[in-house]
Parts: structure tokens; C-alpha cells; sequence
């Protein structure tokens, strides 16, 4: 029988406190709990994802991925990078989680951002940090258009989802 090296451990419990846990995980708060450092984290987290294990990078840490549970689509939207915040307060709001955003770039092609934002506070949280990183939404790229895949834990609150959006202005309708 093949012995698991310490490392090989520290990857099964770090895949097993983001199992465990109830929103993000900081690759900070998870060196603090191994004793490592936080790149040694970032390392594990990349080798657990080249393993197969689908385990996203929020701005507010690290969460296992997409839940198969519930409702997940995607919607098309348009507005001015200072209406990000009340587009996310819409979806949350109407009870979705606004999971990632989605621009078409002329020479990337598809970019992604992962957003993970499912309540107020984390509207909240991803906006302080665009702001103490200077940073522009990735629908600045677009003209403001842009894609969210939404997850709902039905049809009727993806519905609310889609009519808050579309009452606020910020659906776009093909």
C-alpha cells in the first residue's frame, strides 16, 4: 500500500475544510491552519486542480466548485461600471447568486471572473476590493455588456432574478 506524504494530506484536509465550509476559504486563513505559508497553499489548490478537483478562486477565497443542485443560466446584461452594485443588490435581492461574469475580448476571447456573490455582504465585500485595487469591472472591456451565469435554487427565483434585472434596466434583451 502506497503511504501519503505530508503534503498529500495537507491537500485532502484543505479539500476537505472547503467541503466543510459554508462560503469562501482565504488561501490565508488555510496557511494559518496548516502552519504553511500562503504560497505553499496556492500550490496545493493548483495541484488538487490539476488532479481534477473543480475548485474555484473567489475574490473572497476558495470554494468548491458549481453545486448541482438548483438552477444555473446564464443572462446577458449592460450598464455603467457605477451601477455594478446595484446590479449585483438586484440579483441578490431576487434571491440568485451572481456566480461569475463573462466579456468577450477581441484578442483573449472569452474572459471570466469569478464572482461567487450571493448576499448583500458579499456585494459589499467584492466592491471594496475593486476599489483598493483600482481595479475596473471586466465589463468596462465591452461596453458594459456582458454575461452572468446565475444560480438559483429554482425556476420561480431565477424568474425573480431575470425581472429584477429587466425592471432595473439592466437586462439585455436579444
Amino acid at each position: 500500500m502506497m503511504e501519503v506524504s505530508g503534503a498529500q494530506a495537507r491537500r485532502q484536509a484543505i479539500h476537505e475544510a472547503l467541503a466543510q465550509a459554508g462560503g469562501p476559504v482565504s488561501a490565508t486563513v488555510l496557511a494559518k491552519r496548516f502552519s504553511v505559508s500562503r504560497q505553499i497553499i496556492v500550490g496545493d489548490v493548483a495541484l488538487l486542480r490539476a488532479a481534477g478537483e473543480e475548485i474555484l478562486a473567489t475574490p473572497r477565497g476558495y470554494v468548491l466548485g458549481p453545486r448541482s443542485a438548483g438552477v444555473e443560466r446564464t443572462v446577458a446584461c449592460v450598464h455603467r461600471p457605477e451601477e455594478m452594485e446595484a446590479e449585483l443588490n438586484a440579483i441578490v435581492d431576487a434571491g440568485g447568486e451572481a456566480a461569475d461574469v463573462i466579456v468577450e475580448h477581441p484578442v483573449y476571447g472569452q474572459l471570466t471572473g469569478i464572482l461567487g456573490v450571493r448576499s448583500r455582504y458579499d456585494v459589499q465585500e467584492f466592491l471594496k476590493r475593486v476599489a483598493a485595487d483600482s481595479a475596473r469591472p471586466l465589463s468596462a472591456l465591452t461596453g458594459g455588456i456582458h454575461l452572468h451565469t446565475i444560480r438559483c435554487a429554482d425556476e420561480e427565483t431565477f424568474q425573480r432574478v431575470q425581472k429584477a434585472l429587466r425592471n432595473e434596466g439592466f437586462l439585455l434583451d436579444m
